[in-house]
């Protein structure tokens, strides 16, 4: 496995070899011991995720608040997304930026969005399966959502706003600035030494 860290701190571009013969393909596309090894903590999966969308269909910006973090590592299956990490933690040095990457079943590609930042994607395919490998289970009260048309973060979706399909409670998410002010928003300080913890 190959990692790439990406502009934002904290996440990880990660390609795997692809093995191809007359049956189809095969891949190893998460090895425990390389993904610790390479990034310094160990990710430990506490639940896994997955998702079928249609073209056009955005999920996100979503993070958690989890006490122990929250990383994700994300693979496209079926189809392809345009998948967007953005860093929502205050006090870091990229705090409201965002980096894009393709995912989809012809590339290979997986990425590791730390604890703390957001995550989203767009389908660009029908039928775009993506599965999220999570270091702490989904609970409720501490998962967020920041909607994904903020003008300061200033996402380019690349499809046209009237073709972009959303759920309810994405559609209406506060944005950025509101969930700051609210003391809703990841601290950098926290995220770093959380990964000192886990060394």
């Amino acid at each position: 496995m190959n990692f790439e860290e990406l502009s934002i701190p904290g996440a990880w571009k990660v390609s795997s070899v692809k093995h191809e013969d007359h049956r189809g393909s095969f891949s190893e596309w998460f090895k425990f011991d390389e993904v610790s090894l390479a990034l310094g903590f160990h990710f430990e999966v506490k639940q896994a995720n997955i998702s079928f969308s249609n073209r056009g269909s955005v999920r996100g910006i979503h993070y958690s608040l989890a006490p122990e973090g929250q990383a994700k590592w994300v693979t496209c299956l079926t189809g392809s997304v345009l998948d967007f990490i953005v860093d929502i933690r205050l006090g870091s040095p990229t705090f409201g930026k965002w980096v894009a990457v393709e995912l989809s079943a012809d590339n290979n590609l997986s990425l590791l969005v730390s604890s703390g930042l957001g995550h989203a994607f767009v389908a660009k395919e029908d039928n775009s399966c993506v599965t999220y490998l999570l270091t702490s289970p989904y609970s409720p009260q501490v998962e967020f959502a920041i909607n994904p048309f903020d003008p300061t973060i200033g996402i380019d979706w690349v499809f046209p706003r009237e073709k972009l399909i959303l759920s309810k409670k994405d559609d209406a998410a506060p944005f950025l600035s509101v969930l700051s002010q609210n003391f809703k928003l990841p601290l950098y300080r926290n995220i770093i030494r959380l990964k000192r913890d886990w060394n």
